[in-house]
């Protein structure tokens, strides 16, 4: 895990939870219209079906739930990044539990449903700095909802990439958290100034060691579009390929990320 670093980016609490369940809207709305042929389709995700996938949205937002309902920790010993960094080593603990759950939860529906009721409850009778006991540590429930953004536009996209013409829309302030709190995360992973990264029109970082830059155009600068941005940060697309297809424009001797990508490997 990288070192801790100075949170440096502020989230707006209540825009934050409106995001959060306003993509977990969307979502649920989507999942809604799915027929059991495309339920059954596979994803990107190793050998996962779109349930499962599906399954596992519901799953994460559950879980601030019962961080929610069980005793606080004394206090906090992490931030936004430390839990997006501390997540590779449960990876197969959570395929585990979310094929228990995909085989004991028949209807999607009454599950969704159940986890943004207890979701807006909760979130309406609990203060942002409230701490919760996560398998890595204790975050405060607003930095957590922070990372839930990505979560859940990481798995949007992949739901959409999955079942051909679904479109499940993004949350603009969901899609903007995302996109921060992973370019920061860059940034916490590669220390420096040497670097600039744009993802227009929602962050800016600097980052990679070496020659600090001042003023003008940096001499190192890559660039691209949000959801390519997230794709790349989250393992879903390659970095050469997106720099050959022209979807990332990155130059400079210190303008190449593949080393460095993803994020959370």
């Amino acid at each position: 895990m990288p070192p801790a670093k100075k949170r440096t980016r502020s989230y707006d609490p209540a825009k934050i939870r409106a995001a959060v369940l306003a993509q977990f809207g969307n979502v649920r709305g989507a999942v809604h219209t799915l027929t059991p042929e495309q339920l059954a389709a596979p994803t990107r995700l190793g050998d996962w079906t779109v349930r499962d996938l599906a399954v596992h949205i519901a799953m994460t937002l559950e879980l601030a739930n019962r961080a929610v309902d069980a005793p606080e920790p004394a206090e906090p010993d992490l931030g936004p990044h430390d839990v997006l960094f501390a997540s590779a080593p449960y990876a197969e603990g959570i395929a585990e539990r979310v094929r228990e759950t995909a085989e004991r939860t028949p209807d999607l529906d009454a599950l969704f449903a159940g986890t943004e009721e207890r979701l807006t409850a909760r979130l309406a009778a609990t203060p942002g700095t409230r701490l919760l006991a996560i398998r890595a540590g204790a975050v405060p429930l607003a930095d957590y909802l922070v990372t839930r953004t990505v979560e859940l536009v990481v798995h949007t996209d992949d739901l959409n990439a999955a079942v051909p013409g679904l479109d499940i829309p993004y949350d603009r302030q969901a899609l903007a958290a995302c996109t921060r709190l992973l370019a920061d995360a860059l940034a916490v992973k590669a220390p420096g100034a040497s670097t600039e990264v744009r993802v227009p029109p929602y962050a800016v970082v600097q980052c990679v060691e070496g020659p600090r830059h001042t003023r003008g155009t940096p001499p190192n600068v890559v660039e691209t579009d949000p959801l390519t941005w997230i794709r790349l940060a989250t393992g879903r697309e390659d970095w050469k390929t997106s720099v050959r297809e022209a979807r990332v424009s990155a130059s400079g001797e210190r303008a190449d990320l593949g080393a460095l990508l993803p994020l959370m490997a």
